[in-house]
């Protein structure tokens, strides 16, 4: 039986992908892979993977697609559920006998939830779902599939679940379906070469962030990997496959987590002449980053998220200041490019703090960075010190993004209200960027490749754009608190 594994038209620039962190639009043009998709896409014989918001699908023309299918899998999350039903109801309508599943972070931590936000959804995931699919897909009886929830006769049943993949080897490489459905081409990453390609060489991460949603949901806190072999010869499969990449991502959690690992798939990696880039933690000492950089890594994607220690410890991030300062001075020294990424409003921010990590990624001076709000994801142990503390500035606890797809803030601490915090990203990005040093570093960038400075003008406009947003949407949020004081 076909099945189309579907991440739905959402909103312009909506980065709702299986391999998004965050599902939001971001502040400039970013699609990362579908790869949680493509993995059991790949399990599926005649299948389809439909990515539409980098294709410039709509919903017109996913109908037309999915309406040549038996089964149709969509991938959600929390910010966008409501509208990922809304796709599945226009599906059903179109063609009831289509059997619709939902997967992803969400399904699992709310399986009867999701069941129960549209009718049309005949069964949701619960954890990994590659092999779910795969039997579904087949077309064994719903009832006799380990690790789903799913409904009947207006009832809702929750099976057993299902064993995590230990042998990650047993999985099929994604090089096919992304060749086969994907245009490589459409996918962008501000700070990676393009046009790049993501994959997963491992799944969970041993880090006990509290605002981290895949390792507390479906990846789990064990570092289950692929063979340094396996992910070399796929690899070097994909460097055929796609000869005009210009730079692989390892999208694991924490690529660094099994430093003997990475260091046997580095050195097969510079065998090959791959350039590579993954997500580190900051605390590698000078030695290992050189061995990387010389096997040709490029940069790090590093989590920050706060210049504060007291913030670090409260949400278990298990590296200081200190051990981000000396990790960061040896990439420079390496010459291992890093794009850091920080968070306001995590608990409990002060204004004190919003500006003392403002300070701190300063001093830190990585070539780019990202400023996210907090986003307590149900399933992590902030959304549950967010319920407990009564931290949660709406009802519904899950609404986590603005109209237009830009993340909102969700939170607010005593002495700082949500529209502090919310206008704090747009002072971190004014305050980092718009010094001699990043827009140094920026023109250096556009004067040595046409194509980059192309690119660079066009994400210019694009972020200098989602900062009026962000000015918008502020006015719009003060405007509703003074309503609702009044």
């Amino acid at each position: 039986m076909s099945a189309l594994f579907l991440s739905p038209p959402s909103f312009e620039g909506f980065d709702g992908g299986a391999g998004a962190r965050y599902q939001a639009r971001r502040e400039v043009t970013s699609y990362w892979y579908p790869t949680w998709l493509a993995q059991p896409a790949a399990l599926v014989p005649g299948s389809r993977l439909l990515d539409c918001a980098p294709h410039n699908v709509g919903v017109e023309e996913c109908l037309r697609i999915a309406k040549g299918f038996d089964h149709v899998i969509i991938n959600t999350s929390t910010p966008s559920l409501k509208n990922d039903c809304k796709v599945a109801e226009a599906i059903k309508a179109q063609k009831p006998s289509t059997i619709i599943g939902f997967v992803g972070a969400h399904t699992m931590v709310l399986p009867t939830e999701t069941l129960k936000a549209s009718p049309a959804i005949d069964w949701v995931a619960r954890r990994e779902f590659d092999f779910t699919c795969k039997e579904i897909a087949e077309g064994r009886p719903l009832e006799t599939v380990n690790g789903i929830s799913y409904r009947k006769d207006g009832k809702i049943f929750h099976n057993p679940d299902r064993e995590l993949i230990h042998n990650m080897d047993v999985l099929p490489w994604v090089a096919d379906v992304y060749k086969r459905d994907l245009e490589i081409e459409k996918y962008f990453i501000g700070y990676l070469q393009h046009p790049y390609i993501s994959i997963y060489s491992g799944r969970g991460c041993p880090a006990q962030c509290t605002f981290c949603l895949w390792p507390q949901t479906i990846g789990g806190h064990q570092y289950r990997v692929r063979s340094a072999q396996n992910v070399a010869d796929e690899m070097a499969y994909m460097q055929k496959l796609f000869p005009n990449v210009k730079e692989f991502f390892f999208d694991d959690d924490t690529f660094t987590a099994n430093l003997p690992r990475a260091r046997e798939i580095a050195k097969k990696l510079g065998a090959l002449g791959i350039t590579w880039s993954c997500n580190s933690r900051a605390n590698l000492d000078y030695d290992t980053i050189k061995f990387f950089k010389d096997n040709g890594l490029r940069l790090f994607l590093v989590g920050y998220e706060s210049g504060n220690d007291e913030t670090l410890t409260r949400i278990k991030k298990g590296v200081t200041t200190d051990e981000m300062r000396r990790f960061t001075k040896s990439c420079h020294k390496a010459g291992v490019v890093i794009h850091g990424t920080f968070i306001l409003g995590l608990p409990v921010e002060t204004k004190e703090t919003m500006q003392q990590t403002i300070n701190f990624a300063k001093e830190l001076d990585v070539f780019s960075l990202q400023v996210s709000l907090a986003a307590p994801y149900p399933g992590t142990e902030l959304y549950d010190m967010a319920r407990q503390n009564g931290w949660f500035v709406k009802k519904d606890k899950t609404d986590l993004i603005e109209d237009g797809g830009l993340q909102q803030s969700t939170l607010e601490y005593p002495g700082l209200n949500k529209e502090d915090i919310f206008e704090g990203v747009d002072r971190f990005y004014r305050e980092y960027y718009l010094r001699p040093r990043p827009i140094g570093r920026i023109i250096k960038t556009m004067l040595e490749d046409k194509d980059v400075a192309v690119r660079r003008l066009r994400e210019g406009h694009e972020f200098f754009r989602s900062l009026q947003q962000r000015k918008v949407d502020l006015a719009a949020q003060r405007k509703k608190s003074l309503a609702v004081a009044a």
